[in-house]
Order: structure tokens, then sequence, then C-alpha cells
């Protein structure tokens, strides 16, 4: 199975991350993706986040116009993090790949 976990809400983090272990508590072998735009954008930068962001094996993605839009340095996130152009463009595509999304 495959995932994609959308998250646009800064406020909506600590779901996200609730959601995410719950589901590969159950079963670990899920390919998660976690896609971050919008305001949500900025908890990547947040040092409250940097256990989560250090320690999963989820692949965490940061969409380059929500980093651009608030004006933050893509080259100050974490190695684990990779930019993708436009995060709506990398949703359907993931979609198309067979992801199922859920929307936090």
């Amino acid at each position: 199975m495959k995932v994609v976990f959308h998250l646009s809400e800064l406020e909506k983090w600590s779901m996200a991350q609730g959601n995410i272990k719950n589901l590969l508590a159950i079963d670990a072998t899920i390919e998660v993706v976690l896609l971050v735009n919008g305001p949500a954008i900025k908890g990547y930068f947040a040092t409250e986040q940097a256990p989560f962001i250090e320690d999963t094996n989820v692949k965490l993605w940061a969409c380059r116009n929500a980093l651009r839009s608030n004006h933050l340095d893509e080259t100050a996130l974490s190695k684990k993090i990779t930019v993708v152009p436009a995060g709506v463009y990398a949703l359907v595509e993931l979609q198309t790949q067979g992801y199922s999304y859920i929307k936090v």
C-alpha cells in the first residue's frame, strides 16, 4: 500500500504525525509520503518537529511555491526533505501512481 498525507495547516502538524504513527504501527511496510504546503510549510523549520523529521522513514516533501510565498530558505531544510516544484501537482502525480490520499 501507498499513501500520501497532505498537510497544509500549521496547527495540524501533531495530528499528521499521530495519524502517520498510528498507520505505521499497524503496517510498517506501507509507503508513506507527507506532502506539506501552505502555512504548514513553516513546521519543517520548527524545532519541535525536528525529532519527527530526523527519525522517520516517511518520505517528507515540501512545496517550493509554499516555501517562496512564506519567504523561507529551502537550503535550510533538513536533507531528509525533498522539495517539489508545486505541492498540488505532486499530489495529483502521486494519486495517478496509486497513492491513497489523506487530507490532515
